[in-house]
């Protein structure tokens, strides 16, 4: 019998960790105010992280808490004073890179899982040996291993110590996400979460004799992005995964939509059940999942180093754009009364209740829009009506965020998600 992989899917708030538990994560990993590496994202408070514990815990689904930073020496109180809060609220994992931060974490809370980070550049068995006899529960892989190199750790390394992997997100263009290149521009340091991104950037070289003189750097006669790296994907691939004897299947993305996260945990929720059913349903339902993958916010796929190492084929040189074929309009957060108006659905039965969500793009009355829903299905529905805060009708909502009932000619669910296709299909990175 197949081990069951664990799916574990990012959430940079506490409305992205309830769309993933309920979109078909196995665990969702976390960040707090400090000490993790995406110090842009959203983030959670104290108070936010104890109520996405609850949510999670109540409905089987774990948490993992990142402290991944690469610690001066003025960060280590405050990470002692947050490990103390972390000690109470009771995660089912650290995310730590640094040996400092794992002696802290270790003495402070030892009664919680600590898991190795990408940072730490895990890139061979006796690494994970190393950390295995220091207490560590599990070590997520280098993205610069390959399956063949995988598979022989494995092999090597305790069966009771768990391998976790990056199987679909944005790729680094630095070692295991060591990059300097942004503190070096910017002052902002990507080891401690405030990473510009520089790898997006287009450039130029200037001859050191003529300075101020910048000569263009062409792939073709649109120019070139020499570090933009295309997304990594493995939707097409959950055979070789589990056969390498990954135990996590981790999804980069803790800065994505809940719109992003709900797409990808859905997706590879269904491509693995189908797998562990059967390699002939798996392959069936192909077509199925590279279209809902497709429309998820990305910039074209590679397999990354799985494969071998990556070649011009893995980067995008003319342009810094992602693909986005859906925009995201809300989650529904709960049904409300509707005024009866007379509207009625495609069934000939009156449409009594309204999806309230806090707006995220604008809408109007009359658009045709869909439901995405847990199981996998896409509900084509039309606007009926919508009213705002005051209960006044409106004909569309303009304001981010602004909380709106929506009377849609389907009723929906209580977290399933609202999203309209996108009339232009790329946006800037």
């Amino acid at each position: 019998m197949r081990k069951k992989p664990e799916l574990l899917v990012p959430a940079s708030s506490l409305e992205v960790l309830k769309t993933a538990v309920v979109f078909g994560a196995d665990a969702v990993y976390i960040g707090g105010e400090a000490f993790g590496l995406r110090a842009k994202a959203k983030n959670f408070t104290m108070e936010e992280m104890a109520q996405g514990i609850a949510f999670a815990h109540a409905r089987g689904v774990r948490v993992h808490v990142t402290a991944n930073i690469l610690a001066h020496n003025g960060d280590l109180e405050g990470a002692r004073r947050y490990f103390q809060e972390l000690k109470e609220l009771a995660p089912d994992a650290l995310i730590i890179a640094d040996p400092g931060m794992f002696m802290l974490a270790r003495e402070i809370c030892p009664e919680i899982d600590i898991h190795i980070s990408t940072q730490a550049n895990n890139t061979n068995y006796m690494t994970y040996q190393f950390w295995y006899n220091q207490g560590a529960k599990r070590v997520v892989c280098a993205r610069e291993l390959s399956l063949r190199e995988i598979k022989e750790i494995r092999e090597n390394m305790p069966d009771e110590m768990e391998m976790e992997s990056f199987i679909h997100g944005a790729m680094c263009i630095s070692y295991s996400g060591r990059c300097l290149l942004s503190n070096y521009f910017t002052g902002r340091d990507a080891n401690h979460g405030a990473c510009t991104h520089p790898c997006r950037w287009k450039y130029a070289v200037v001859e050191e004799t003529r300075p101020g003189e910048y000569l263009p750097v062409y792939e073709n006669e649109r120019g070139t992005y020499i570090f933009n790296s295309k997304d990594l994907c493995m939707i097409e691939h959950i055979p070789e995964l589990m056969d390498a004897g990954i135990d996590s299947f981790k999804i980069e993305g803790r800065m994505k939509t809940a719109l992003y996260v709900a797409a990808v945990a859905r997706t590879y929720r269904r491509a693995i059940d189908d797998y562990l059913i059967s390699e002939e349903k798996y392959k069936s339902n192909m077509d199925w999942y590279r279209a809902e993958i497709a429309k998820c916010t990305y910039r074209q796929f590679t397999t990354g180093f799985y494969f071998g190492r990556p070649d011009e084929n893995t980067q995008i040189y003319n342009e810094s754009t992602y693909v986005n074929e859906y925009t995201y309009l809300g989650i529904v957060g709960s049904l409300t009364p509707a005024p009866d108006e007379g509207f009625e659905t495609a069934s000939g039965a009156a449409a009594h209740m309204c999806a309230r969500i806090e707006q995220r793009n604008k809408f109007c009355v009359g658009d045709e829009i869909e439901i995405m829903k847990p199981d996998g299905t896409n509900v084509p529905v039309r606007v009926l009506a919508m009213y705002d805060e005051q209960g006044q009708a409106v004909e569309s909502c303009p304001h981010s965020k602004q909380v709106i009932d929506v009377r849609l000619s389907q009723t929906p669910d209580v977290y399933d998600i609202l999203r309209s296709k996108a009339e232009d299909t790329k946006e800037k990175a």
